[in-house]
């Protein structure tokens, strides 16, 4: 990755994406698809990841990227860097999955869960981390959800899931910001995506601010890498939200338990 600098000489981390290799999980459709488009149009080489070969296949052509078919929950990245011929310099961990239900949920839909929304990133990191510290630059992205600040009714798995993700990428960040190493967590609402318009019944969804579209989501990734900001939030007021759960944690459990009961009558 060929690191450029602004006209004030400082370095220019958006203009550096230009010919590094990049690789988005879950890029078949949706925020994957719009990470992939946005940044080929940065000038980076794409590995476009996804379950679905087609969709890979597809998303991959139309940006001029790699295709990788795959769970994200595998070892990809020895397969990128083939792909790329190099390192992987950024790597954004889209890939998710939600399954409703509580503590009555199948222990497979917890797995499941756990190994997508939690473990695909330990294994990407635990392969990508010790390259980025021996080139002292790598630039890693976990799509976590406003559930991982909050919470989302009527689905434990992706709740409890979403916030150990947010959890991994603040101890990446904590741990080797100093060392080169920049990453981010996109925190969206309501997403129109397929797996919105899926979920459309939940309550929590019916609830949620106006959903944005995938497009959205990337432009305030970009805005955040050029700020270097750790924390991404395309709904802004997801910030109000957190904040008044962290400082009245107790009218916050209620003002949540109201919009489910209210929600089920």
């Amino acid at each position: 990755m060929i690191a450029e600098t602004k006209r004030d000489g400082g370095h220019d981390p958006v203009a550096a994406l230009r010919g590094a290799g990049v690789v988005v999980t879950g890029a078949g459709r949706g925020i994957g698809a719009a990470l992939a488009r946005r940044f080929a149009e940065a000038g980076a080489r794409v590995v476009v990841n996804d379950r679905h070969p087609d969709r890979a296949a597809a998303v991959a052509a139309e940006i001029g990227g790699f295709s990788l078919p795959g769970n994200a929950s595998d070892r990809l990245v020895p397969a990128a860097r083939e792909l790329l011929g190099g390192p992987v310099d950024v790597y954004c961990a889209n890939a998710g999955v939600l399954k409703t239900g509580g503590p009555e949920a199948s222990d497979d839909d917890w797995t499941t869960s756990w190994d997508v929304n939690v473990m695909a990133h330990v294994h990407a990191a635990r392969d990508l981390v010790p390259e980025w510290l021996e080139r002292g630059r790598g630039r890693f992205v976990s799509v976590a959800s406003s559930a991982a600040l909050l919470t989302l009714i009527g689905s434990a798995p992706y709740a409890v899931s979403k916030h150990a993700s947010l959890a991994f990428a603040e101890w990446l960040s904590v741990t080797y910001r100093h060392l080169g190493i920049h990453v981010h967590a996109i925190c969206p609402r309501a997403v129109r995506t397929e797996a919105y318009e899926a979920e459309l019944e939940s309550a929590e969804l019916q609830l949620l601010s106006t959903a944005i579209g995938p497009e959205k989501v990337a432009d305030a990734l970009f805005e955040s890498i050029a700020a270097d900001r750790f924390l991404v939030l395309p709904h802004p007021e997801v910030a109000d939200h957190a904040a008044q759960r962290v400082t009245d944690r107790e009218r916050w459990l209620s003002d949540i338990n109201r919009m489910q009961t209210s929600s089920s009558r």
